[in-house]
């Protein structure tokens, strides 16, 4: 059993290797992108933003790249392109419809504005791929104060829009009537998922982003429909998806993304086992 552990790179001082200074700041990171995933996360789900949530990570990809050729912070350039492509897309698109045409569009002009950058940046591969593919051991202490600044302007914005963004999201029409402004909180959402984005794809990077914005609160919303309750278990979801991919990425010394997003869909997957039954009741007409 020991010589089967040693094969796939078991690493006996895994307990003291957590204890470093990267882990600390590895920890911290991530448990604030699950925060912020949490909050932002139901929203994503019931507004049916998983394809811009998906459009607003690669949209970043030539940001951060364009950043690294300018001598800049690859979270700067994330930032400013993830909220810029937010902003185009809610500018352009106000239907379903139109929005997602929006989005293919913003995210195609994006694509090929990064392969552009990251083929100049050959001297900074390194960034590329994390921002493809995340790299939570390597979040920096300038890093942690972005995130912090984020979780805390995502949470202050929805203590004042949440009530009717929540009426917005669930049924527009009703919300319109009311006199709500219902493009404006459209676009406000947008620009949330942009900043919550921001900061999970330097976790999980762009190919690995639904591991924290969906489903966590998809699997909440198998639990419940309240906003609170989705909203806490998701954040509670997201949360053992980090920590624990953490732990077992220092036990194996293999990339933390693949546990974390590998710990998030077993979640999923046993939520979706777990509520089988009650969904197909309620499904089932009466009789």
């Amino acid at each position: 059993m020991t010589a089967l552990l040693a094969d796939i790179g078991y690493q006996d001082n895994w307990i003291e290797v957590l204890g470093a200074p990267f882990m600390r700041n590895a920890f911290l990171g991530g448990i604030l992108v699950a925060l912020a995933g949490g909050m932002i996360g139901y929203f994503v789900v019931v507004r049916g933003g998983e394809f811009a949530a998906h459009a607003l990570g690669h949209i970043g990809f030539p940001g951060a790249t364009g950043a690294v050729l300018l001598g800049l912070s690859p979270t700067l350039g994330l930032g400013v392109f993830c909220v810029a492509g937010a902003l185009v897309i809610g500018a352009l698109g106000h239907r379903a419809r139109e929005q997602a045409v929006a989005t293919g569009t913003v995210l195609a002009f994006a694509t090929g504005l990064g392969i552009l950058f990251a083929s100049l940046a050959t001297r900074n591969t390194s960034t590329v791929t994390n921002v493809l593919f995340g790299n939570l051991l390597a979040v920096s202490s300038d890093q942690i104060v972005v995130f912090v600044i984020v979780a805390g302007v995502i949470a202050a914005v929805l203590v004042v829009v949440g009530r009717p963004l929540t009426l917005a999201s669930v049924s527009p029409e009703v919300a319109a009537a009311k006199g709500l402004p219902v493009r404006a909180l459209g676009i406000c959402f947008l620009v949330l998922m942009a900043l919550a984005t921001t900061v999970a794809v330097q976790v999980v990077g762009t190919l690995l982003l639904f591991a924290l914005l969906v489903t966590p609160p998809a699997a909440a919303l198998r639990f419940s429909a309240r906003p609170v309750v989705v909203c806490t278990l998701g954040t509670a979801f997201g949360l053992v998806s980090v920590v624990l991919g953490l732990v077992v990425s220092v036990m194996f010394n293999l990339p933390p993304s693949f546990f974390v997003v590998t710990v998030s869909t077993v979640i999923w997957m046993v939520a979706m086992v777990a509520t089988r039954e009650r969904h197909r009741s309620a499904e089932s007409p009466a009789e």
